[in-house]
């Protein structure tokens, strides 16, 4: 496909006291159209980020012509109901996308059952009944986090001169956007510069665990593959040239498997205790990211042939092949 490269980015960039360092989305120009991609957090500080890069490039927030959206995270969606109430303007997303970002119930009560079950299995207790409990009071109290407006699924595999790509992993519903002449990639949280990119665990739509380090991977190997110049993420600096960044974040995922794999052949066979030794003080502090860590590195040991596994008292061991 031939592109236009006509066509600027502006970058939206809001420092985060976070380890993300800061919170990134960005204002496409192309002919007749101005797009935002993503929409940062629901504070100010990012509305006030976003309010800025509009003012200096001569632009209003009634000059914005549509929204996409990587996925469906808060830190990515945030702004949207704020812009769409001043200014009407149609909303785009994966499919994936919709009944997380319309908070459906019915989802939302399958989600919470795939970690009740998940939780259990793995032998994680307390922490993991205390987590369950979190989630449930969270459709709740988080209601106010629904977006509003329609969203619109993306099933084209082109958006004005950019292709889009599918790079699950991350989330499930991740989407790109391709620059193939300019060799730019709007790429959500796909690769990070200074933090990996966690494979957070979660449910497809009919309640499965999904193989998330395992999309993560194959996600990174066809990014990689693209070979693209700049790459512009969801947090932290753009990254020049994410060829030799993707191989170190591939190494590291592989290195750290490894290492569960070897407290696995030590004799800790189940997810829990297998993340308390792995993260030691972190595994109360970050129980949830720590846990979906854990099990994704356990699918994917898996999934590889390296590792067996049987239900004792419905608890899930495993074992080193």
């Amino acid at each position: 496909m031939k592109t236009n490269t006509t066509y600027k980015i502006y970058p939206i960039i809001a420092p985060s006291a976070l380890s993300l360092k800061s919170i990134n989305f960005y204002l496409v120009k192309q002919d007749e159209s101005l797009t935002l991609v993503d929409a940062g957090m629901n504070d100010d500080v990012c509305w006030n980020a976003l309010q800025q890069t509009l003012n200096e490039n001569g632009f209003t927030v009634g000059d914005i012509t549509e929204i996409l959206l990587t996925h469906h995270h808060g830190d990515h969606v945030g702004l949207v109901n704020r812009i769409t109430e001043l200014h009407p303007i149609p909303v785009y997303a994966h499919s994936k996308s919709i009944p997380r970002l319309k908070r459906d119930p019915d989802f939302l009560s399958m989600r919470i059952e795939f970690y009740k079950q998940l939780y259990f299995e793995m032998g994680c207790g307390e922490l993991g009944d205390k987590q369950v409990a979190y989630l449930f009071n969270a459709v709740n109290n988080n209601k106010d986090q629904k977006l509003n407006g329609d969203i619109i699924a993306i099933t084209e595999k082109h958006w004005l001169n950019f292709e889009v790509i599918e790079f699950p992993g991350h989330a499930p519903d991740q989407i790109a956007f391709l620059d193939r002449e300019g060799k730019r990639l709007l790429a959500g949280d796909l690769l990070i510069e200074h933090i990996s990119s966690n494979a957070l665990i979660e449910p497809d739509e009919n309640g499965n665990r999904m193989l998330t380090l395992v999309d993560h991977i194959d996600s990174l190997k066809r990014c990689s593959a693209l070979q693209v110049n700049l790459l512009f993420p969801g947090h932290g600096n753009v990254i020049e040239q994410p060829g030799h960044l993707i191989e170190k974040r591939l190494n590291s995922i592989e290195r750290k498997s490894q290492k569960i794999l070897a407290l696995i052949g030590s004799g800790i066979s189940t997810g829990n205790e297998l993340a308390k030794e792995f993260y030691k003080q972190k595994y109360i502090a970050e129980f949830p990211l720590v846990m979906s860590e854990i099990i994704g590195h356990l699918d994917y040991l898996e999934y590889q042939g390296k590792v067996t596994k049987q239900l004792v008292e419905n608890v899930v061991h495993y074992q080193a092949k």
